[in-house]
């Protein structure tokens, strides 16, 4: 079969494989059922062939017989006979073929030809582009890879599997659970929340929401430290703090110097210098990679991850927080550009297989109401809540209360979980730790 024209100044297209899907198509009614979920009309090049395959595809969906003199028909009723080279034509589509048996197999051939065609069109806009707007290439950047990344997904095709392919699979993660005491997914250091999570699983989107300086920084940090520490690759997206900020606070847990000490240069024992040349040295052997790129669109953040992923492997995506994102349409209302951000990280984590944590504050309605956080105070709170497969919140219980108490009583807190889409609810009791602005666990955990 002819690969199509080799010409360069003709856009990529295959003729016989096209000929060859339409002949098929008239000669076995049930061969539409094997390209329908993937094919459409733009994806033929010739203009005949795309009014041939609209008319097989509405015949398919009033459940009509398809074969050649019913797509006559249905091209006499919207007058386009002639436009398609009349009857004699649709005979040859029938005599180009000798059999429908690999309708997919040409299918696949004619939609790569449309993808390529995409990749020409778009390179000529990029090019055009690039020569009309040579001022921020950041922003040429982030269209390109825009335009790439529609271009990819279109071209993606998906299908339904029979279970018994992947039952053995999924007996061998049951084998591998045992040995690892129940933990499945990427550990999180916390001892109460693995339990009740199995650690951050696979594809998960994972959002922990507070209210403005409870800590969701630091108690993510100590999950990144965690996570690492049991040997997985942490990728951590740093919106709001710098990288020299963060290394610092991991530094500080690490160590148990101070933050402030760290940063103010008050460190003047010996034993404290011990102990930060000890951190240093653990840390440095962590697989955590830190990028501090202020306001990203959330195709940044996927390039991004999705290169480290190749580089590095990857078992844990951090977003330090959500709010900060840039949306890429910005005459959207905040709703729809929160809904855009939840699709799109939810997508990254599924199509990575990575748990993304996301960080996320919540609305103003719980400083006026107070008490623990709900459902409910997540910002924009319907896609969130939607797309998150657990939610969980950062919560001290007396940040707030002026009376005298003890420091233990006063730095009461805990991760709330109160949302688990595969498993149960509960509280991990923590203890804030003002100092080294990080959490230590407490021994009780409550399931719900």
């Amino acid at each position: 079969m002819a690969k199509g024209n080799l010409d360069p100044k003709v856009p990529p297209q295959d003729l016989d494989a096209e000929k060859s899907v339409l002949g098929a198509l008239m000669l076995d009614k049930n061969s539409i059922l094997r390209v329908v979920d993937f094919l459409e009309e733009k994806d033929f090049y010739v203009p005949a062939h795309q009014k041939i395959f609209t008319s097989i595809v509405e015949l398919f969906e009033k459940n009509q017989p398809i074969d050649v003199l019913t797509v006559t028909n249905k091209l006499k009723d919207k007058n386009q006979m002639d436009a398609v080279g009349g009857s004699s034509y649709l005979t040859e589509l029938i005599n180009s073929v000798p059999s429908s048996a690999h309708v997919d197999h040409y299918g696949g051939i004619v939609k790569q030809k449309k993808v390529l065609r995409e990749l020409l069109t778009t390179a000529a806009r990029i090019s055009e582009d690039v020569f009309q707007n040579q001022e921020d290439p950041d922003e040429m950047l982030d269209m390109i890879e825009q335009k790439i990344f529609a271009i990819n997904q279109k071209s993606k095709t998906y299908a339904f599997t029979p279970i018994s392919d992947h039952l053995k699979a999924a007996y061998e993660r049951m084998e591998r659970n045992l040995g690892m005491e129940g933990l499945s997914g990427t550990s999180s250091g916390f001892k109460g929340l693995d339990n009740l999570l199995s650690g951050f699983q696979k594809s998960d989107m994972i959002i922990l929401g507070a209210r403005p300086s409870m800590g969701k920084t630091a108690v993510t940090l100590d999950m990144v430290r965690g996570a690492a520490k049991a040997g997985a690759s942490v990728a951590v997206f740093s919106l709001e703090m710098s990288k020299e900020q963060i290394i610092d606070r991991l530094i500080s847990t690490e160590s148990g110097v101070p933050l402030w000490n760290l940063r103010s240069g008050r460190i003047t024992d010996e034993m404290d210098f011990q102990m930060i040349q000890a951190a240093l040295d653990r840390l440095s052997r962590m697989k955590i990679y830190v990028d501090d790129t202020p306001s990203p669109t959330v195709l940044q953040i996927r390039s991004m991850a999705r290169k480290l992923k190749m580089e590095h492997e990857l078992d844990l995506i951090v977003i330090d927080y959500v709010q900060l994102i840039q949306p890429s349409r910005h005459g959207d209302n905040s709703v729809q550009q929160f809904t855009e951000i939840s699709h799109g990280i939810k997508g990254l984590a599924r199509e990575l297989n990575v748990p993304v944590l996301a960080l996320s504050q919540l609305s103003r309605n719980i400083e006026s109401r107070g008490g623990e956080p709900k459902l409910s105070d997540l910002r924009e709170t319907g896609s969130w809540e939607q797309d998150a497969d657990v939610v969980m919140f950062i919560h001290r219980y007396n940040r707030d209360v002026k009376d005298l108490m003890s420091a233990e009583e006063k730095n009461r807190s805990a991760l709330l979980v109160t949302k688990h889409r595969n498993g149960p609810l509960g509280d991990v009791p923590l203890l804030w730790n003002p100092e080294k602005v990080s959490f230590t666990e407490v021994d009780t955990v409550h399931t719900i």
